[in-house]
């Protein structure tokens, strides 16, 4: 039974860690699709500072989904008149690990 809690608890971890968003990984894709030519993680530059875009939505269940379609497909309104543009080259875990970034960054 010890063995099997020591597994099953192993286990848990692994999964929790594996929803991670790695940090630098991230990072390096915003920096390598022109992601801190408009933004910052804390300061608002062209657009939102990130740690304002998770604040925005920290109680969205759907925050994630909705970023992925603004990177995607681009958006306007959502932060004053300049439109962010689409990133329609990037793949979709690469949206989607930018997305999870920008909501874990904290204020």
């Amino acid at each position: 039974m010890r063995t099997f809690l020591i597994l099953t608890s192993g286990l848990l971890l692994a999964a929790g860690s594996a929803h991670a968003v790695d940090e630098a990984a991230a990072l390096e894709l915003a920096k390598n699709n022109g992601c801190l030519s408009c933004h910052s993680p804390k300061e608002k530059v062209v657009g939102p500072a990130y740690a304002s875009v998770a604040e925005k939505y920290k109680d969205d269940k759907d925050a994630v989904a909705g970023l992925v379609q603004s990177i995607q497909y681009g958006s306007k309104g959502k932060w004053g008149r300049i439109p962010m543009p689409p990133h329609p080259s990037m793949s979709a875990a690469d949206i989607k690990t930018l997305a999870q970034w920008v909501l874990s960054i904290k204020p």
